[in-house]
């Protein structure tokens, strides 16, 4: 552990966050076409989570403005891997899609950064990553639960 003074929570804080920017550095490397780690974000999401997104639910999701998260959806609907349609309850909002094309670009993207998660497998064990998880997963939740 580090010798630092500060207290232990603001520690792990600052390891998460040096953590987050280069796994963020390590995607990007590593991710095809040029996709950003958020544009991945969002297919990963609407492909695990299913169904039909609004805009500003995504932005919620992802705790980014509603003009970042707009940013992120048109660019992903320019290079047909999301559709973005009126809402038909509420003509003057949208509802976020998923396409084929999206869907096969997440699988393209997984195979992608296969080699970067093999690479941490080789150097920590599945043991060690299930240790760290559940504390993880508590602190998510956590932080999503207390947000406002």
């Amino acid at each position: 552990m580090s010798s630092s003074n500060d207290p232990p929570a603001f520690q792990v804080f600052t390891e998460i966050a040096i953590i987050d920017q280069l796994a963020r550095h390590q995607m990007e490397r590593a991710l095809p076409d040029g996709l950003k780690v958020s544009q991945f974000g969002v297919l990963n999401h609407l492909v695990r989570l299913g169904g039909h997104w609004a805009p500003a639910r995504l932005a919620s999701a992802f705790q980014v403005t509603k003009g970042a998260m707009t940013n992120t959806l048109q660019r992903l609907e320019k290079r047909g891997l999301v559709q973005i349609v009126a809402d038909p309850e509420d003509g003057r909002a949208k509802i976020v899609t998923i396409t084929d094309v999206g869907r096969d670009m997440r699988v393209r993207c997984l195979e992608c950064v296969g080699p970067v998660i093999g690479d941490l497998s080789r150097q920590f064990s599945d043991k060690e990553f299930e240790m760290i998880l559940p504390v993880l997963e508590r602190l998510r939740k956590y932080l999503d639960q207390s947000r406002s």
